[in-house]
């Protein structure tokens, strides 16, 4: 089994809905994000997937929310933007963007900060 992992990021505002503290109030956060894809078969040239291609599938879902406030996109217009509910999204979405034949995603990891990310993977 092969794992790609690919490393993006992207800024954005959001408030916590119902949190008994400070980030109930509107804040912002640089979201580094990783997700890893995986696979049994490597394509005729060698590779599991492009690094490239698996970038740009993650970043068009990403530049969704890029520099904006998380709270007013669906579903975090409804759903609070938490990294835990949006690590999940990301996977989801990912999955429902389609991939090759044979991947799948692995996990997808957000980071509100160098020290503080979640992983999400079934």
């Amino acid at each position: 089994m092969y794992e790609l992992t690919i490393k993006t990021h992207f800024d954005a505002a959001h408030s916590l809905t119902d949190y008994p503290g400070a980030c109930a109030r509107l804040h912002g956060h640089t979201f580094k994000i990783d997700v890893v894809v995986s696979g049994e078969e490597l394509n005729e040239i060698g590779i599991l997937y492009d690094f490239k291609d698996l970038k740009e599938k993650v970043n068009a879902i990403l530049d969704l929310f890029d520099h904006r406030h998380m709270n007013e996109i669906p579903p975090f217009d409804k759903v609070s933007p938490t990294a835990e509910n949006f690590s999940r999204y990301l996977y989801e979405s990912l999955g429902k963007a389609g991939l090759p034949r044979g991947l799948k995603v692995a996990s997808v990891t957000v980071w509100e900060s160098d020290k503080a990310g979640i992983t999400y993977h079934e």
